[in-house]
């Protein structure tokens, strides 16, 4: 699973392209907004002018190679819950259908139709974004969202809507606030301990996300060898991510971006920046 460091006009992204499936977590380089949503600011919702977010998005999509999809781009309206909308088709009709339904809220998107990006943000919370030969999901998993598995949820849904099964889903987990950055109240730490099976009760408060990701994965039959966690701090990098926490909650949102390219599409490498991936 070959994932990497890319840079086009100044926007960088961790990205890849996986079972016909092109995604990327993006940075916060290379926009048009200002402090304190410096610069690729992608949430709608943060205080930032909108003609700004709306630029940026567009610079993300093409950096992503799918230049021109903003219309039929779908940003849900997150709600930390663990609702997974699915998209089937590129039709006026159907994008209409959704967005009315991911306006109510949603936080992870299932799509399995050819050019139609989806795009989730994130500043601390868990982005995971799973592929498979006909589809792909995007997953927005904050502490009540992985408490409730909802990527393993998604994973189930992309099934049911592909027809694949469980050792044909690939998983990447972006950049998020790691475990050992993450301090809980005892009350939620022993939650998540009764939940998972853990036995960490009284013994420590942080609390590790993907660690409980990866678990309703594998429990839901995702092999572990297909789940790959990219180990992205968005406290520890906060020049190259936004982080909730770390700004004392005035940031702006990174984000998680994936769309399923046409059979017939020539696939374009994206070409990586000189510096390794994670420096």
């Amino acid at each position: 699973m070959d994932v990497e460091r890319v840079q086009v006009d100044g926007v960088a992204l961790v990205a890849s392209h996986d079972q016909g499936v092109r995604f990327g977590f993006t940075e916060r380089t290379g926009g048009v907004s200002g402090a304190p949503f410096a610069s690729l600011n992608l949430g709608s919702h943060v205080g930032d002018d909108i003609a700004c977010v709306e630029e940026n998005r567009r610079r993300a999509l093409a950096a992503l190679g799918c230049a021109g999809a903003l219309e039929r781009l779908l940003v849900p309206n997150q709600v930390h819950g663990d609702h997974v909308a699915v998209v089937r088709s590129a039709c006026a009709d159907e994008l209409e259908r959704v967005r009315s339904q991911i306006g109510e809220g949603a936080d992870a998107i299932v799509c399995t139709t050819s050019g139609v990006p989806a795009m989730l943000c994130f500043a601390d919370c868990v982005p995971v974004v799973l592929t498979a030969p006909q589809g792909f999901a995007v997953v927005h998993s904050g502490w009540k969202g992985t408490y409730a598995r909802i990527a393993a949820k998604a994973a189930r849904v992309l099934m049911a809507e592909t027809g694949c099964v469980p050792e044909d889903i690939r998983v990447y987990i972006g950049p998020h606030i790691q475990g050992d950055e993450y301090e809980v109240s005892e009350d939620l730490i022993e939650k998540f301990d009764a939940e998972f099976g853990w036995e960490n009760a009284g013994k420590t408060r942080l609390l590790s996300l993907s660690r409980a990701i990866q678990q309703a994965l594998v429990e839901a039959g995702v092999p572990r060898s297909q789940i790959e966690d990219l180990h992205l701090s968005t406290v520890r990098e906060n020049d190259r991510f936004f982080s909730y926490r770390a700004e004392n909650g005035k940031t702006g949102r990174h984000a998680a971006l994936a769309y399923m390219v046409e059979q017939l599409q020539e696939i374009h490498r994206l070409r990586p920046v000189v510096d390794p991936l994670g420096a």
